[in-house]
């Protein structure tokens, strides 16, 4: 392990030294939000590669590029609890320090640890208070046909055909594809909850959906009241967004 165990630290090194640790964490969550959009993808990451300017993350449970161009620093946070577990993170920053993204170690502290120590000490950071997960919460009901994102998951549901769900904001690309099989209202989002993927979409976040593609594969791109893209973008069969 390292010798000192900072609460928060920039590590030393590249990006790409920082974020290739994750393939000796065990399952790791990279998480991304904005714009009421949470996508989440979990697992043991397989492989970390670099090429033009860019990091792969793949594997059977991970699918996402990183924009080295975007992300500049590489912050590790060992504050993350969710009740008596601990969830570090490594956090991956823009030029101004913004957290774009996190890789959060869901196998706790011990093997976050182990594979950081291969970059040595990094800087110390001001600590945080301790991060906790909010509690869980009953499924709400929301009335079918309620919103355009309430819409089109209940169809996708409904048609039992794979799809490919991608979110594309600054500094990174992810996507999953399988079938999603149900949909659960908690807390003011509807929550896609599978055993490598987390999609949580706010209510009333999409106001619709833009269509492309005429034939059998098409593509239904998020859009906000504003008109602004929200990064979320479906596709795969028409059939499956029939009741869209």
């Amino acid at each position: 392990m390292i010798p000192s165990k900072h609460s928060r630290e920039i590590l030393p090194g590249s990006v790409a030294a920082a974020v290739a640790t994750v393939t000796a964490m065990g399952r790791v969550m990279l998480s991304v939000s904005a714009g009421g959009v949470i996508h989440e993808r979990m697992g043991p990451v397989g492989a970390v590669t670099e090429a033009d300017g860019r990091l792969v993350l793949s594997g059977e449970m991970h699918d996402a590029v990183i924009d080295l161009g975007v992300i500049v620093r590489v912050v590790a946070d060992r504050t993350g609890r969710m009740k008596d577990r601990a969830l570090p993170r490594l956090e991956l920053q823009d030029g101004e320090g913004a957290t774009a993204f996190s890789l959060i170690g869901l196998d706790g502290l011990e093997p976050f640890d182990a594979a950081l120590d291969r970059l040595g000490p990094g800087e110390t950071l001001p600590a945080r208070p301790p991060r906790e997960a909010p509690p869980a919460t009953a499924a709400e009901v929301v009335p079918e046909g309620a919103d355009a994102g309430a819409r089109l998951l209940a169809s996708v549901t409904a048609s039992g055909q794979p799809v490919s769900v991608r979110f594309r904001c600054r500094g990174l690309e992810q996507g999953w594809t399988g079938i999603i099989g149900e949909v659960k209202p908690a807390m003011g989002f509807l929550n896609v909850l599978l055993p490598d993927f987390h999609l949580h979409l706010k209510d009333d976040a999409v106001a619709v959906w833009r269509r492309d593609g005429a034939g059998d594969i098409v593509t239904l791109s998020a859009q906000a009241a504003d008109g602004a893209g929200l990064g979320l973008v479906f596709s795969g069969p028409a059939a499956a967004f029939a009741a869209a």
